[in-house]
């Protein structure tokens, strides 16, 4: 493996397409995989994995999946893009607008980032206002509105959290705590008349899972009914990951935009915004709000998507994937406060996060206060098991069908052990 981190270390920034992936593999080997099928990945050394990242959320039905696989394909043979609209884009906007509510018009994208920077856009043309409000810790891709550092108190103004972003367009972004009804009306109180969105995950992931409180999500949709402000809901993540329908279905959800990308693509880059009629319908070549992509609704991104949206969509599939997300998450508690460790977890659908802290944290503060060094050796310690799960503290683990009971057994196993060397 040393060779391939040498070559990429010469020719990307890191050595990685992205930040997360940069962390070293057993015996501070890196880690490149060859394969995957199922629930396991291979590397390139030929060890195998049983895997929970599943490319951090698209795979919900595992890797290689042979329906995907076949669908992929027989599209592929008959060309992979065509600059031009196809019958397969309809089949998907079909899908989504029947089983996501109030997603009355969409548009393909080709990433969950491209989808939230087109529906901010959108909402700052429809209300004709600049600012937007965010939840700390929350991530909604990495577009120069959203990477704001997370504020203090009740409410910050954003602060750039990366170099080339401008400090006047961070600033336009207000941050606030999530689940914190207080501070959302607050900052609606002091700028209601000038937030054009509130952007949020209905479950946030990106901190770790942190399911809402109820009434939190009740409060962001009366502040932006009554101030005119439009209400965007990222379900990058949890969007066909939590529920038939996403979060929004689950919850009873009445949004104004939605985000979509990950399962609606089974692996390929693709996204979506999409939501109700009125708003969409200023979207070019309708109306004056410009947006465009050369790869939008590629026939091979679709055919992935359509075909694993198909095949998630029958009885049980959410029960049952639901019902051994939640016994993983409570079997590792379990194991971990046997062993004396302070350990808690969130699960909800088919995502759930082990935080090491006394209970479950409601926001990015008391994420931040968990013990991340000792995730970190447990991490570490799982993937010497035989066992991938995200290398960050802050991401969602992302069971699929294709674990079984016997992977299941054989997670415990290895968490087991490990947490008695923690």
């Amino acid at each position: 493996m040393e060779d391939y981190w040498q070559r990429a270390q010469q020719l990307l920034p890191g050595g990685v397409n992205s930040p997360v992936r940069a962390f070293r593999g057993v015996g501070g080997e890196p880690f490149f995989i060859k394969r995957g099928e199922g629930p396991y990945l291979e590397d390139v050394n030929g060890t195998r994995y049983i895997d929970f990242v599943m490319s951090y959320g698209p795979l919900i039905l595992g890797h290689a999946h042979p329906r995907v696989v076949q669908a992929v394909m027989q599209q592929a043979s008959q060309g992979l893009s065509y600059g031009a609209p196809s019958p397969l884009e309809i089949r998907m906007a079909e899908i989504l607008s029947e089983a996501v509510p109030h997603l009355e018009m969409v548009r393909m994208v080709n990433s969950g980032t491209e989808a939230t920077m087109a529906a901010i856009r959108l909402a700052r043309g429809v209300t004709g206002r600049a600012r937007i409000v965010k939840f700390s810790g929350s991530y909604h891709g990495h577009g120069d509105s959203l990477l704001v550092k997370a504020g203090s108190g009740a409410a910050a103004m954003g602060v750039p959290d990366s170099l080339g972003v401008p400090s006047p367009l961070a600033a336009l972004t207000l941050s606030v705590p999530y689940n914190d009804t207080e501070a959302l009306n607050a900052v609606f109180h002091d700028h209601g008349e000038e937030i054009a969105a509130v952007i949020m995950e209905p479950v946030a992931g990106n901190m770790g899972t942190i399911l809402p409180v109820p009434e939190f999500l009740e409060a962001v949709r009366e502040l932006t009914r009554h101030y005119g402000s439009l209400w965007i809901v990222d379900e990058v993540m949890t969007g066909f990951r939590v529920a038939w329908g996403g979060a929004s279905r689950l919850f009873g959800l009445d949004p104004d935009l939605i985000c979509l990308a990950k399962v609606i693509g089974a692996g390929m880059p693709v996204g979506a915004f999409g939501g109700k009629r009125e708003y969409m319908q200023q979207i070019s070549p309708l109306g004056a709000v410009y947006q465009a992509g050369t790869l939008s609704g590629n026939p091979v991104a679709m055919a992935a998507g359509v075909a694993q949206l198909e095949e998630i969509h029958q009885p049980e599939f959410y029960s049952q994937l639901g019902e051994k997300t939640q016994e993983l998450a409570n079997q590792l508690v379990e194991r971990g406060r046997k062993h004396g460790m302070a350990v808690s977890a969130n699960a909800i659908g088919g995502m759930f996060t082990l935080f090491f802290a006394d209970r479950p944290p409601q926001n990015f503060d008391e994420v931040r206060r968990c013990d991340h060094a000792r995730y970190r050796k447990f991490f570490h310690g799982m993937l010497k098991a035989g066992v991938f799960f995200p290398p960050s503290p802050f991401e969602s683990v992302f069971p699929s069908w294709a674990h079984t009971h016997v992977t299941l057994d054989l997670t415990l196993q290895a968490a087991e052990h490990v947490f008695q060397e923690l």
